[in-house]
């Protein structure tokens, strides 16, 4: 065994100790005798049989009885013990750049975070800004680290995906001689994690070979996969795949259909074609053996006989035959939404104050928007006292007669314990006009657990809203196990709305839910969860997540004007 692979497992033991919060005395030991011993000129192996480890200076007895363990049993006993002890994904933290053990041990023991996501997910809360040794700056640089670390990810957030592709879709619009160009595959159909980017390019065939190469050499590009003369793969800087087709204009819709498509959508909507004699491939759609003009979406749906199907619904679960009978719903639009709900303000751990939400809010055309900062049991998060609960309705009076007709909705997040009950009394729950009810603590349940926990959350008087209602973090950790079903019939009899926390790091209510929602009458709220004024902007995603779930403007209850919500409000607290 060499010098290398012995300095190698003293150092790991040095950094578990960091990592766990033993003697700092003995961990830095650890560490100068792995430096001592990659550099040695002896064998330590050698020495090691000669009983003579001790002659090196810095190499006790202590260390040198676990050197002799490694060498004669490949693991060091302590070390396993220790590392059996800690969650997996504090290991993948380590990988962080400027992130050391000491920094995770604080980061797990006071936040109880375990993963790279719900680390990210920690710091666009703001919650390391508050520890010892972190602050602004260090949350910064953890935040740029994780970037690093994500690149070489094979999945990604909707929202890294789709700000990803749109740069590289207005690079591939500069290159000369290009007809249409248009993102297509998952992001086109708006899926919560993306794997590969999808764009597909009309040009004239001619142009085939000299636009394929001006596509591998792209800026951003590091790899290429493959390349042939309609199509290219290349692995980009950001961490993503690219995946490039180029097709004659004329075959530009029917390219785009099949490349946005769900495989199962695409085997479904050929068969349907079939059934009139019809043929749809990727680069065109054949009535009786004729070639049909074909020069956008809409006319392939309307030559099949069905009603246009949105990129959002193409997943293969019921909306071909919806389409068939004209059945399918008008999806919600971004204008729709009048107002935003979950905001977090400096009173908790928000970037901002009041005003300067209300007045973006305004800037972005909303009527209206609701504060939800933390409730008292979020101490990591400086949860609100009832003391501080009344300076906070006292800014919101004030900021109400300044601004309007805007208005200002005073709410609050409040932490359903584990026993299912909400942090404050009765009392204090029914001064605001919402509340919603989130679980933030104790993830770790069965499934009843976790459902009668909800259940009883949902029961409570004054639940108005039940926030991102599994607690998952996308690409980082599964939610707690509820029967969501039964929870969502729990929210109809209790009259209790239901997020979609549009924070792409969460998108929870998943969509697959949306629609058993929507046919149980369960109204829906889609919230930002916003920490900062670009917080905010993540309102799309959740968007996004309702469209997919084939919900109306109807079913969201922030496409309602103030006044009526403020009725809705007013008629759960009093019921």
């Amino acid at each position: 065994m060499d010098n290398k692979t012995i300095a190698g497992a003293l150092e790991n033991y040095a950094i578990l100790i960091d990592l766990t919060g033993g003697n700092p005395f003995s961990a830095k030991a650890y560490y100068t005798a792995a430096r001592t011993i990659e550099t040695f000129p002896e064998s330590v192996e050698k020495l090691t049989t000669e009983d003579r480890l001790v002659t090196i200076k810095g190499i006790g007895k202590g260390i040198a009885e676990k050197i002799k363990e490694f060498i004669n049993t490949g693991a060091i006993y302590d070390y396993e013990t220790m590392k059996a002890s800690l969650p997996t994904g504090l290991f993948e933290l380590l990988k962080i750049p400027g992130i050391g053990p000491k920094k995770v041990h604080t980061i797990y023991e006071k936040l109880n975070i375990t993963s790279l996501g719900e680390l990210e997910y920690a710091c666009l809360e703001n919650r390391l800004i508050t520890l010892d040794g972190f602050g602004v700056k260090t949350q910064a640089n953890i935040l740029e680290g994780i970037k690093f670390v994500k690149a070489s990810q094979e999945r990604h957030l909707i929202s890294e995906a789709e700000e990803t592709a749109e740069i590289i879709l207005q690079y591939i619009k500069k290159i000369p001689n290009i007809i249409r160009a248009e993102i297509g595959g998952s992001i086109r159909r708006r899926m919560e994690t993306i794997g590969d980017i999808d764009i597909v390019i009309s040009a004239n065939s001619e142009h085939f070979p000299e636009i394929i190469n001006q596509i591998s050499v792209l800026p951003e590009t590091t790899e290429i996969l493959e390349k042939k003369d309609s199509y290219a793969k290349t692995k980009l800087s950001f961490g993503f795949t690219l995946e490039v087709s180029i097709v004659k204009d004329e075959e530009f819709a029917c390219a785009l259909n099949f490349i946005t498509g769900s495989k199962e959508y695409i085997t479904t909507l050929k068969a349907r074609a079939q059934l009139s004699e019809t043929t749809l491939n990727e680069q065109a759609l054949l009535k009786n053996n004729t070639l049909l003009h074909i020069s956008n979406e809409k006319e392939i749906y309307r030559a099949l006989g069905l009603q246009y199907i949105e990129p959002e619904l193409r997943e293969n679960t019921g909306e071909i035959e919806a389409a068939v009978e004209n059945n399918l719903p008008e999806l919600v639009k971004p204008d729709d939404v009048r107002g935003i709900l979950h905001i977090h303000t400096q009173y908790s751990d928000g970037s901002n104050s009041i005003t300067e939400l209300a007045h973006k809010c305004i800037e972005m055309g909303y009527e209206y928007v609701g504060i939800c900062d933390h409730s008292v049991s979020a101490f990591y998060a400086n949860g609100l006292t009832e003391e501080r609960i009344h300076r906070q309705y006292e800014e919101i009076d004030k900021l109400n007669e300044e601004l309007k007709p805007f208005t200002i909705f005073k709410g609050i997040e409040a932490d359903i314990l584990t026993d299912g009950s909400l942090d404050y009394p009765d009392r204090i729950l029914k001064s605001f006009d919402f509340v919603i009810a989130s679980v933030h603590s104790k993830l770790k349940m069965t499934v009843d657990e976790a459902t009668k926990r909800l259940e009883k959350a949902v029961q409570n008087p004054f639940t108005t809203i039940l926030g991102h209602p599994t607690g998952r973090l996308l690409l980082s950790r599964e939610g707690y196990p509820v029967n969501m079903e039964y929870i969502i019939d729990s929210c109809k009899q209790c009259n209790v709305i239901i997020e979609i926390n549009a924070n792409p790091h969460r998108l929870d209510l998943d969509w697959r839910y949306c629609r058993y929602a929507q046919k149980r009458g369960v109204k829906i709220a889609i919230c930002p969860d916003a920490h900062s004024l670009d917080g905010l902007n993540d309102m799309k995603y959740g968007i996004y997540t309702a469209r997919k779930g084939w919900l109306t403007k109807a079913d969201i209850i922030n496409s309602l004007s103030s006044a009526e919500l403020s009725t809705l409000f007013a008629h759960k607290r009093n019921k």
